[in-house]
């Protein structure tokens, strides 16, 4: 009988080594809101009417793979502005894909990898042939053209602090600025790709707004957390989006709304 009942233990020991870290870990419920005006990170479904895109996609793998971890509230659309307003409270937990800026590294944790790349270009109104190789063609335009950019993205302090640009980001609704750009109380709006065909044509402005064809910034866009969550929760958040990344999963969600 002791030799049957040390089998048992040694059975059930092994049993529960092999059971995967995520699936014994803690569960933990990270609150979230899906940003206005950022196609394709967040986007309607048209058939469905639910929200989708690169960043529903992201989160959802990550619970596939880690399915301790549980983003809760994407059905929710808010303004940027008001997301990293509750995340430095504490009303939310994370946000996905923001692009660092000095500010953002003070409030909150940025986690690596980066999720996937992002280029911002200018675009003009289909009737003006103004033609941009660089910052300083801008700044050469007579009169000075206004340059649109969403209040609250990452970029609009990199484009406050050029010289001799004048920029409106009073709006945080590309639908807005498209009508601003259009009605010619702005000259250039500056956006980030990838998605902004889709974006012109669910605008339905593909006729009247034309993208220039020069990068005029590069950057990346990360998952962010609040400071005030655990350590241990970052962690593994970290070690599915390492995993992600090192089997092109990452990449693959990118491709698919690109």
């Amino acid at each position: 009988m002791s030799f049957r009942l040390s089998l048992f233990r040694h059975f059930v020991l092994a049993l529960c080594c092999s059971v995967p870290l995520a699936a014994t870990a803690e569960s933990v419920e990270l609150r979230v809101a899906s940003q206005l005006g950022t196609e394709p990170k967040f986007l309607i479904d048209e058939s469905s009417g639910r929200i989708t895109g690169i960043c529903i996609d992201i989160m959802r793998a990550v619970e596939r793979a880690d399915p301790g971890l549980k983003f809760v509230g994407v059905q929710r659309w808010m303004p940027l502005v008001r997301i990293t307003t509750e995340l430095s409270a504490g009303l939310q937990d994370a946000a996905c894909a923001l692009q660092r800026t000095p500010e953002r590294e003070r409030k909150f944790t940025y986690l690596q990898p980066a999720l996937y790349p992002v280029d911002f270009f200018l675009l003009a109104r289909m009737d003006d042939p103004v033609v941009v190789n660089s910052w300083e063609d801008v700044r050469s335009l007579r009169p000075a053209p206004v340059v649109l950019v969403n209040r609250g993205f990452g970029a609009s302090a990199t484009l406050q602090a050029i010289p001799g640009i004048v920029v409106d980001s009073s709006t945080t609704e590309t639908r807005l600025n498209l009508e601003k750009l259009i009605a010619g109380r702005a000259r250039l709006y500056f956006h980030r790709g990838p998605g902004i065909a889709r974006m012109l044509a669910h605008a339905g402005v593909t006729d009247k707004v034309r993208v220039l064809p020069t990068v005029m910034l590069h950057a990346e866009f990360h998952f962010v957390l609040g400071k005030h969550v655990a350590p241990a929760t970052a962690n593994r958040l970290r070690r599915v989006l390492a995993a992600m990344e090192q089997s092109g999963e990452l990449k693959a969600i990118y491709r698919k709304w690109d």
